[in-house]
């Protein structure tokens, strides 16, 4: 069992940065790989990026690459996504979420965050 708890969320005007946390409990978070993924109301909850059990290898949606980076530090059982020249467009809730494998699809992550709120106004 893995609990995640975002943080970091916020206001920001365009053009402005955020990092968001992810926390995971357990002492097994090296084994998971963690995505990021974003839901606008009225929206599917999409993929945003995507970073694998050593964090060697990321993967970044179309939509945010250039602009997002994904990390994570295994000693410290956390994953960040870095949010830089950001866009209306951007405002979503932010979810992160653990897989046993690394993947884009929602249904390989088994774990997920409650969410954290991005608002970019222009």
């Amino acid at each position: 069992q893995v609990q995640l708890v975002e943080s970091g969320g916020g206001s920001v005007q365009a053009g402005g940065s955020l990092r968001l946390s992810c926390a995971a409990s357990g002492r097994t978070f090296s084994s998971y790989a963690m995505g990021w993924f974003r839901q606008a109301p009225g929206k599917e909850r999409e993929f945003v990026a995507g970073i694998s059990w050593s964090g060697g290898t990321t993967y970044d949606a179309d939509s945010v690459k250039g602009r997002f980076t994904v990390s994570r530090d295994n000693a410290k059982n956390t994953v960040y996504l870095q949010m830089n020249s950001l866009k209306p467009e951007d405002t979503a809730v932010y979810y992160c979420a653990a897989s046993r494998r690394f993947g884009v699809p929602r249904d390989v992550y088994d774990y997920w965050g409650q969410g954290t709120q991005v608002t970019v106004s222009s």
